[in-house]
């Protein structure tokens, strides 16, 4: 119990001292904290609070992963709790076991904490408590000793072994007081060897054995003891002893020598004759289990062998003990010691430790940022243990060496980015720098986690719709679709539509559905109404925070043929369109009789009007041109043609599926007489008339020419707005003749489209038979001198 208190006393003042030096140099990174406490400690005793002497906060342990990482079993014995971080002793701590001799007893621990990654050193001291006894390796020795043998001899006895150190282990030796003997002691490296001196010659005579105790006391507090009972027998005389050339024989061997090679040959000489010159040679008792497993000794030769492996890493050196005895009577011998010293060869290849890994690391992180620790070692020594740490080249991470040798932390030396590279395959090298010089490989794989760095993208923009009239509300037209470099939540893509709120923003027309970006229309378009509009779609990311990107999409409505001809001459009434003309009966051929007028609201084809006479009885009287809508006398009226006649005028537009009307036009034959009185009377009507047909034509043209000017600006906007090559939208006509003053192509997928302006020469007319795409010069000006203004769209 004293001892105890006292130990406690002790290990106190050692925690203060070490917590003390600790609070001192805290801001040194190489820094080691240093506890001390005795072997045989009870299992749960607290050794000191590293926490604390490392100055971590008690509620970041958990959190930080706060642990021991030494792979070492000695490491084993000691766990840090956690919760208020004391290191305490886990299991039953033998120095003997752990040092096996070794002066001084010290277990290294490693402790690693992470958010920040940090790894710090504590060194536990094993002191020494004096739990052995000095223990020989036989219980007896016995001496054969020749009477008149001289004084002074001495007799090399047993050396006590005594696990522990220091003073704990064998101090001293005491003979059973006697008048023949006296004790010396030799010392020899670490250990005291205990020799039986001869203090007077024996008389066998007198007395023919001595008993003796052999005492070995070390210096502990209580000393313990162990004890030899040594005999010695006093024989006849055989007064020559074997002597070996020198006392000590110093020799290098390498490890790894093959079994059987012989390292050396020991000779002892002994002048004597007979048996008594006879030697014999054999290894010493005590020595340590391990010799008489590596080496062997010849008897009668002398010689060592390998008998074992040799490992360099096991030992670097041996103490042979080798004994030469006579075979006299009694036998007389001596000894001579051979050290041993092997030669390190590199035959341990580095050894690499992942003390502590973090395998995914975010794209966003800064150079600089650590992601594993790593500690190397070698068995080796010298040179061969000397160790060169790389990393794989190509990578953006490099070594960074710690303050303590061997030990490497894996940071990143450049910005990630993991669109282009998802993960990296980090290889670590260790090569010694013995001869040759060997390698181990270890290979980490590094998983790059995605941040939301990149904003959803359109491939093309803007984008261009053709929309043909009378599209069903409430069905799709269209369909965006953005595309997202990152990952999962990062990429998962919203749209939804920009809406101005204006009167004239189409976007409150139209829908689209989040999540794949169909677009609807929610009303029919008319493309007499509306020719082109544009609205823009945002698409949104679900990153954290959130990035978007936006496209324009510009759209064209085309045109269907959904409006029939409206006759404007002869004027429609109560719903019909016929008129009256009178015409003398002298007139010659080719006389214009009327001129039946027509428009339609659609462009291009849908609005190509062509005329057609129906229900003729006399195809010879007159002629219609199909065309201009002219009627002709195709010949002079004779005494038997009629006087009167109807004509029933079919116009019809070119759409796909034609539309038409029809007018009736009556021609009546009179006299020249009646014909100038009905002229007369007519003019001034007819006056009235052609104001009404001239003002429908001015607000007919004016419209069209408007809408077809503000398509063109529209188009030339888009196309100038545009980086891509104006070749692939627009394309110059081949068969254009120059009679044209406006002519835009454009494609859509695989169709071109021709937009024909109505600038033209007067008098021109489509040629038949040319698809309904040239207008060319007539060889004759019309005869009322008007001019006709063409819209068309062409499909080619």
């Amino acid at each position: 119990m004293e001892s105890d208190a006292l130990w406690s006393i002790k290990n106190s003042l050692r925690i203060f001292f070490c917590s003390s030096l600790l609070l001192f140099f805290r801001d040194q990174a190489s820094a080691q904290i240093r506890y001390s406490i005795p072997e045989e400690v009870k299992v749960g005793s607290v050794v000191g609070n590293i926490a604390k002497d490392l100055g971590i906060g008690m509620t970041s342990l958990i959190d930080r992963r706060f642990r021991i990482v030494s792979a070492s079993k000695d490491a084993a014995l000691f766990e840090v709790n956690p919760n208020n971080g004391e290191l305490h002793v886990v299991g039953n701590i033998d120095r003997e076991a752990l040092c096996q001799g070794m002066s001084a007893c010290l277990v290294e621990l490693k402790i690693v904490v992470e958010n920040p990654l940090e790894i710090h050193y504590a060194g536990v001291e094993i002191t020494d408590v004096n739990d052995n006894s000095p223990v020989f390796p036989e219980k007896e020795q016995t001496f054969e000793i020749a009477e008149h043998t001289s004084s002074g001899t001495r007799f090399k006895l047993h050396a006590a072994r005594d696990p522990d150190a220091g003073i704990n282990s064998v101090q001293t030796y005491i003979l059973t007081p006697n008048d023949q003997f006296e004790i010396d002691m030799r010392q020899s490296d670490d250990d005291k060897i205990p020799f039986l001196v001869l203090k007077k010659s024996l008389d066998r005579e007198q007395k023919g054995e001595h008993l003796l105790v052999l005492t070995a006391v070390d210096g502990g507090k209580p000393r313990r003891s162990g004890t030899l009972n040594v005999s010695v027998i006093v024989l006849d005389i055989n007064d020559n002893r074997p002597v070996f050339s020198q006392d000590i024989y110093h020799i290098t061997i390498k490890e790894n020598d093959p079994v059987g090679t012989a390292i050396i040959k020991v000779t002892a000489i002994d002048p004597d004759e007979g048996t008594n010159g006879e030697i014999e040679y054999s290894l010493g008792k005590t020595l340590g289990r391990n010799v008489y497993d590596i080496f062997e000794l010849g008897s009668v030769s002398g010689e060592i062998k390998v008998k074992g492996r040799v490992d360099f890493e096991e030992a670097g050196v041996y103490k042979i003990d080798v004994q030469a005895s006579d075979r006299g009577s009694p036998p007389l011998s001596t000894e001579c010691r051979i050290i041993i010293k092997v030669v390190d060869l590199n035959d341990n290849p580095p050894h690499i430790e992942i003390t502590s890994l973090s395998n995914t690391v975010s794209e966003e992180v800064k150079p600089g940022t650590g992601i594993s620790l790593i500690s190397v070692s070698d068995k080796d020594s010298d040179v061969n243990g000397k160790i060169i740490v790389g990393i794989s080249k190509g990578v953006p991470f490099e070594l960074k060496p710690s303050y303590k040798e061997n030990i490497y932390s894996i940071v990143t030396k450049g910005f990630l980015d993991r669109e282009t590279v998802s993960h990296y395959d980090i290889t670590i090298t260790a090569t010694d720098c013995g001869e040759p010089p060997l390698s181990t490989f270890k290979t980490l794989r590094i998983h790059v986690t995605d941040v939301n760095d990149n904003s959803p993208f359109f491939l093309q923009n803007p984008l261009e719709l053709y929309l043909l009239e009378n599209n069903a509300a409430g069905a799709s037209i269209f369909s965006v679709s953005a595309s997202d470099n990152d990952l999962n939540e990062n990429a998962a893509i919203t749209y939804c539509l920009v809406r101005g709120g204006g009167q004239n923003d189409m976007a409150s027309f139209l829908n689209v559905n989040s999540d794949n970006g169909h677009i609807l229309a929610l009303k029919t378009f008319d493309f007499e109404t509306l020719k082109t509009f544009q609205f823009h779609v945002i698409a949104t990311d679900s990153g954290t925070p959130s990035l978007s990107s936006n496209v324009t999409v510009n759209v064209f409505i085309l045109d269907q043929n959904d409006n029939t001809p409206v006759i404007l001459y002869p004027v429609n009434t109560n719903g019909s369109a016929e008129g009256v003309e009178e015409i003398p009966r002298n007139v010659a051929a080719g006389h214009l009789v009327t001129k039946v007028r027509a428009y339609d609201a659609d462009i291009g084809y849908n609005g190509w009007l062509l005329y057609s006479m129906q229900e003729v009885k006399d195809h010879s009287l007159f002629g219609l041109d199909r065309y201009t809508g002219q009627i002709r006398t195709l010949r002079s009226f004779t005494e038997t043609d009629e006087a009167e006649h109807k004509l029933v005028i079919l116009v019809k537009d070119n759409g796909n599926v034609s539309l038409s009307a029809t007018a009736t036009v009556i021609v009546k034959v009179v006299e020249p007489k009646e014909a100038f009185a009905a002229a007369d009377v007519k003019s001034a009507a007819g006056d009235k008339d052609d104001n009404h047909v001239i003002f429908y034509l001015m607000i007919t043209l004016g419209s069209v020419s408007s809408l077809f000017l503000i398509s063109i600006i529209v188009l030339l906007a888009m196309q100038c707005s545009k980086t891509t090559d104006y070749s692939s939208k627009h394309l110059q006509d081949p068969n254009y003749d120059g009679t044209l003053c406006h002519s835009i192509q454009y494609r859509s997928g695989d169709k071109r489209y021709m937009l024909v302006g109505p600038r033209m020469s007067i008098g021109s007319t489509i040629v038949p038979g040319s698809n309904g795409n040239t207008l060319v010069h007539p060889d004759r000006r019309l005869a009322s001198g008007e001019v006709r203004f063409i819209y068309s769209i062409t499909v080619v």
